[in-house]
């Protein structure tokens, strides 16, 4: 037998009840499709060569596919005439096949690579022509039953709505992920037919015709049966993520993650949590977000594709393609937008947005601010109510804060602008003009005193008698 491994995936339905536009397996599941999890993990199990069938939509998902596993190859089933007849159609496309063809369905994201390597191990060293993968649950309601003899050898595969009332109550199902000899999964394709209730060609009957031509036929008992699950509509999609949230923590946890409410918190499996952080509740990590050890994250924090170093603090804020430095603070109430880059002990604080920044190393925004295309010195400090005007309407311009550069409250660096090292910015200025290192910049009218003006133009208010009172003038009440 040829050592050689391979994989066909189906994913040629649209998924009807799932009321998309979008195909059922581009659904997504905690950072991937639900393709997409299907194919990692016949990947990490060994297959070297990845066939999905497509049909439905079949130019989204071919996108998509480019996207995550460009070494795939794709073969299109034009009619939906049943996994027999799209496998048959993928064998047919590659004459080449030979040794192990690992079938599997591209809408069950559960299922662990782990399980499926045990597949192909069982098959090989048994020397099956078919082995199908199996579990006990405990409402087999609308899936394929296993049919076994009394010595336990597997028999055939029977679907729900064709088996009678004694295979109705088996509890041992198919998963519809099986290993197969491909010299005789290419004969027995060929001998299916469609004499069942749906018309259809069913991959299944390959188990009973395999064993009629003399071929052995077994099954390996996956030990976690949800990972046999499929996904039709929306609800079980809620209910998949869930399953795939608890898995996810767990094994987090047991990694040296602190996790103080795992209910709440969601961590996609793209993403990457070093021992010992800090997860807060309310926290969502995302795509390839990656936190490093002895951070602190949340709570209520969302982190999109962002890098937290170690030792960084981020609380109540949201961060989406952003770079946390080791030992940096943000937050609360913080937006860190794309390329948003804090560098070792930066502080991003309270109500502080960024965007295409650079923030120097123990440089500080504490709150109120606005920093957008800037650069932001080591050790600078930008006081409350800063803004980096980078927007003209037409274009972005840069700003360029020196190292140790204090900017005053309320101060509007109009872009493109620099402000040399060292340099002072005074409180409430709107600075158009480069601010040399060491000098101070000041823009702002001259502060006017018109005396004597509430009383002349607002007599009698309450404003008015408190000024009287404070200049001691009689007959002023003091209640």
């Amino acid at each position: 037998m040829s050592s050689e491994r391979s994989a066909i995936i189906l994913a040629a339905g649209l998924g009807t009840r799932m009321k998309s536009a979008r195909p059922k397996v581009l659904h997504e599941l905690l950072g991937r499709s639900l393709l997409g999890h299907v194919l990692r993990s016949v990947k990490s199990a060994g297959s070297s060569r990845r066939i999905v069938v497509v049909g439905a939509a079949a130019d989204q998902v071919r996108a998509h596919l480019a996207e995550v596993d460009p070494e795939v190859d794709t073969v299109l089933q034009e009619r939906q005439l049943g996994t027999g007849h799209a496998v048959r159609m993928a064998m047919e496309a590659n004459p080449g096949l030979e040794g192990t063809v690992v079938v599997a369905f591209g809408d069950a994201p559960l299922l662990r690579a782990g399980s499926i390597a045990e597949l192909v191990e069982v098959h090989e060293k048994t020397g099956n022509a078919v082995t199908v993968l199996t579990a006990v649950v405990e409402d087999p309601t609308g899936l394929g039953r296993i049919v076994r003899d009394g010595d336990g050898n597997v028999l055939r595969n029977v679907e729900h709505r064709d088996a009678d009332a004694e295979e109705l109550a088996i509890r041992e199902i198919n998963s519809g992920t099986m290993a197969f000899d491909a010299e005789v999964l290419r004969a027995q394709l060929s001998r299916l037919g469609s004499a069942n209730d749906q018309g259809e060609e069913y991959l299944t009957d390959v188990i009973e015709l395999a064993r009629e031509s003399g071929h052995s036929v077994g099954a390996y008992v996956v030990d976690d049966p949800t990972e046999t699950l499929g996904c039709n509509d929306r609800s079980q999609l809620a209910d998949l993520r869930r399953i795939l949230q608890r898995r996810i923590n767990t094994d987090l946890m047991r990694s040296g993650v602190t996790l103080e409410d795992p209910d709440t918190t969601w961590i996609d499996a793209t993403a990457k949590v070093a021992p010992d952080v800090l997860v807060h509740p309310g926290v969502q990590l995302k795509g390839a977000t990656a936190v490093d050890s002895g951070a602190e994250i949340g709570p209520d924090t969302t982190l999109t594709d962002t890098i937290v170093g170690a030792g960084a603090v981020v609380v109540r804020s949201h961060a989406d393609q952003a770079t946390i430095g080791e030992g940096a603070h943000v937050g609360p109430f913080a937006h860190l937008r794309p390329a948003s880059k804090l560098a070792e002990s930066a502080k991003v604080g309270a109500f502080v947005e960024t965007k295409n920044v650079e923030i120097g190393a123990g440089a500080k925004a504490n709150h109120l601010a606005y920093l957008g295309d800037a650069t932001v010195g080591a050790k600078a400090n930008i006081g409350c109510g800063v803004i980096t005007a980078n927007y003209d309407g037409l274009h972005k311009h840069r700003t360029e804060i020196g190292e140790a550069a204090f900017i005053g409250c309320d101060t509007v660096l109009v872009a493109p602008v620099s402000v040399g090292d060292g340099a002072y910015i005074g409180a409430g200025s709107t600075i158009v003009k480069d601010v040399e290192p060491g000098d101070l910049g000041v823009a702002r009218a001259r502060q006017a005193a018109l005396q004597g003006w509430v009383a002349r133009k607002r007599p009698g208010t309450v404003s008015d008698q408190a000024a009287r009172r404070a200049k001691g003038e009689a007959g002023v009440s003091q209640a």
